[in-house]
């Protein structure tokens, strides 16, 4: 049996048979709202996709890497659901309508970004593809690896990164992004590059449980490794700087969050 997503605006469409909830809507370790705009952020992507294991692994290898993800199998329902999401994966072989049929409606009514993942290796099905309005064009098979990157490089184009906030005051801690300079209580805390953009990643969203793999994307740039003693490690030597365990909270299983002695 298929499985498919459901239209946040279309509740007749059969919904995940694995849950209730609505796959795009559901999040594996980080929210699409918890980091604001950065750069790797989660994204809800939808898979339109006529093979359901195929579906069914891209969509597992999504959220591995902290993306939403739910699919569905045909063109009319992609053009019903793909409101809800952030991102397109579509399959230009479908059982009811052509893809680039879809892909055109779906440019002629907004700027959802959406790659193309097909078995149609020409340099004309490239070039259709492409005038079709997807923003991007991957050939079956290909590596995961290749795929996240180019939905990396496709949201960095949709969604430019924001500027740094310049100056964040949380207690007797102040932290200057112009700078890159760290004081507590007026006293200047010295850190290293890694230390800076860990602290202020964790300032920037007060509250907030920032998740390992989120500090290995954002910090480390790095989203392909699995979060280890890396992490630990600089937490302990920033705890020690800034003179108090307290300033970061472990949050067990999932990540930190900033404190406040």
């Amino acid at each position: 049996m298929k499985r498919q997503a459901t239209d946040l605006l279309e509740p007749h469409i059969p919904r995940d048979f694995s849950t209730d909830q609505h796959p795009i809507q559901r999040l594996h370790d980080v929210r699409p709202s918890s980091l604001g705009t950065a750069r790797n952020d989660a994204l809800k992507v939808l898979v339109v996709e006529s093979d359901a294991s195929s579906a069914d692994s891209l969509i597992q290898g999504l959220r591995r890497h902290g993306h939403s993800a739910g699919s569905v199998g045909t063109g009319a329902e992609a053009l019903r659901a793909y409101r809800s999401a952030d991102l397109l994966l579509l399959d230009l072989d479908l059982p009811d309508l052509d893809g680039l049929e879809v892909c055109r409606s779906i440019r002629g009514a907004g700027a959802t970004p959406l790659i193309a993942v097909t078995a149609r290796d020409s340099e004309l099905d490239r070039v259709l593809g492409l005038q079709a309005g997807a923003d991007d064009y991957l050939v079956k098979p290909y590596g995961f690896r290749e795929l996240m990157a180019r939905i990396e490089a496709v949201m960095r184009r949709v969604r430019p990164q924001q500027p740094l906030q310049n100056v964040i005051i949380h207690g007797q801690l102040r932290i200057d992004a112009g700078t890159r300079e760290a004081a507590v209580q007026g006293r200047p805390v010295e850190l290293t590059r890694k230390e800076f953009g860990l602290l202020h990643l964790l300032a920037s969203h007060p509250g907030t449980v920032v998740s390992r793999r989120q500090l290995m994307t954002l910090v480390w740039d790095d989203s392909w490794s699995r979060p280890g003693r890396t992490i630990d490690t600089h937490v302990s030597s920033l705890r020690n700087k800034l003179g108090s365990n307290d300033w970061i909270i472990t949050v067990r299983g999932v990540g930190f969050r900033l404190g406040q002695p």
